[in-house]
């Protein structure tokens, strides 16, 4: 590969003329006639038999060209990019300009970059700590999250009337004007009476009804629903309400300490949730921190960022998202009909918070640059150890699915955050008012705990790309 010029073009985009040679063109020809010489019928020879000379004469001697160009070209751009020493975002476009077996093929690649960053300060920022301020609520708060996953599923009586709250087992189907509509109809479907999972008016219509019936619901789809064919128009369910299932909760004693944790007693279980709960606290406490400086650090940060990776960001977020969704048992699509959105609305609700990452992205890279941080190989041979270790995955498949790279760069951020961190000034917020929390003993449990609650946070600032 011969890289002819590369610059930024008066478009934004940034531009780099290449040459493949003559002599790897040549092999790339070579390599398409082999794949592709059955697929040509030339008299006088057997398919597939014939010379390519043959073939080129009767078809035109480009005729092997674009494959020939298409196979190199991946290998070769990134040649490019690498000579040129630039960081490519988003996928980029390409111009042919010439190509002849005598002088090789030279093209031309649009492609955005990651942009110059400047900073205007990142060391002696101020910021500060919230005070952890100890309190028995969260106790109770964890208790009942914890009664709530603790609890039981137990079937109403036949005759029993549905009531907020309740699982009703449902069959339900769509109609409008009589005619029954894509998407409407589901079979032993789960809804929490009351949850607003479904349209406005759909659950307080069931509440009432008796297991076995049969009846209609009549509700209207709302103006900005997603499918234009059901927005703002009325719509007939035709429902069976086959079960009804209501969740007991067990009680708060110590055989639920016994069956729920590693403790003997209710009194030791809350001692150890007020401990943890303080620890949670302060880690959230630092957290915030960290947000308050590295939001500093963005706002005077100047850059030209490419749309491209804002897209991309946003792209990554509802891949997630989906994912996530479906770690549930739930798939996306039927997320966004049952909550009145469509994908382009929902894609473009996160863009806000994809640009603040990109831009703390790009600017804790620019730290990393500017303070020369590097990382070894044998750290980040830790670094897949341990995260080997706390996802349970097998460190060559992890290897083999995370580059190598993204951890490097990964753990030179998390660094850079580390030096904000250690060159600012932080002020530790005065405690208003603390509780005491009672000393709770046990057989495995006598120290004396402490309890918080947990303070909003924002996301990581560490998250990356």
């Amino acid at each position: 590969m011969n890289l002819i010029r590369h610059e930024k073009n008066e478009n934004g985009k940034y531009e780099l003329e290449f040459q493949i040679e003559p002599a790897l063109f040549e092999v790339g020809l070579k390599n398409t006639f082999r794949k592709n010489a059955n697929k040509f019928n030339v008299p006088g020879f057997r398919k597939g038999k014939a010379p390519r000379n043959i073939i080129e004469r009767m078809y035109g001697e480009d005729v092997f060209f674009d494959d020939a160009i298409n196979g190199l070209l991946p290998t070769e751009y990134l040649a490019a990019l690498t000579i040129a020493e630039v960081d490519a975002v988003g996928n980029p476009s390409f111009e042919l300009i010439s190509a002849s077996t005598e002088d090789g093929v030279v093209i031309k690649a649009f492609v955005d970059i990651k942009p110059e960053v400047t900073l205007k300060k990142y060391k002696g920022l101020k910021a500060t700590k919230k005070a952890v301020e100890p309190q028995d609520e969260t106790v109770n708060n964890e208790l009942a999250s914890m009664q709530e996953r603790n609890a039981r599923m137990l079937e109403k009586k036949k005759g029993s009337k549905a009531e907020n709250n309740d699982t009703a087992i449902i069959d339900f189907e769509g109609f409008t004007d009589g005619i029954a509509f894509e998407g409407g109809k589901g079979e032993d479907y789960p809804l929490v009476l009351g949850s607003g999972q479904f349209v406005p008016g759909f659950e307080d219509q069931i509440v009432s009804h008796k297991i076995g019936d049969n009846f209609d619901v009549n509700v209207t789809f709302p103006e900005e629903y997603h499918s234009e064919d059901l927005a703002g128009k009325p719509v007939v369910f035709k429902v069976t309400l086959k079960e009804l299932k209501v969740k007991e909760l067990p009680d708060l004693d110590d055989e639920f300490a016994k069956d729920v944790s590693e403790f003997d007693t209710l009194d030791a279980l809350k001692a150890d949730i007020l401990n943890s709960a303080t620890t949670q606290a302060e880690k959230m406490a630092e957290l915030e921190v960290e947000n308050a400086l590295v939001d500093q650090i963005v706002e005077g940060m100047n850059a030209d960022i490419p749309e491209i990776m804002i897209e991309n960001k946003m792209d990554d977020m509802v891949s997630d998202f989906a994912f996530r969704l479906s770690q549930q048992g739930l798939q996306l699509e039927l997320y966004l009909q049952y909550s009145g959105m469509d994908e382009i609305s929902f894609r473009e609700s996160f863009r806000e918070q994809a640009e603040q990452q990109v831009k703390i992205r790009l600017a804790l890279e620019k730290i990393a640059e500017l303070e020369e941080i590097e990382i070894t190989s044998d750290e980040i041979q830790e670094e897949l150890t341990k995260i080997s270790e706390q996802l349970g995955i097998d460190e060559k498949e992890l290897t083999a699915s995370i580059p190598l790279n993204d951890i490097r760069n990964d753990m030179a951020i998390n660094r850079a955050v580390d030096i904000v961190r250690k060159e600012a000034i932080i002020t530790e917020e005065a405690t208003k008012k603390k509780t005491t929390a009672k000393k709770e003993t046990a057989k495995k449990d006598t120290d004396k705990k402490a309890a918080t609650k947990k303070p909003a946070a924002k996301k990581t600032k560490k998250e990356t790309e």
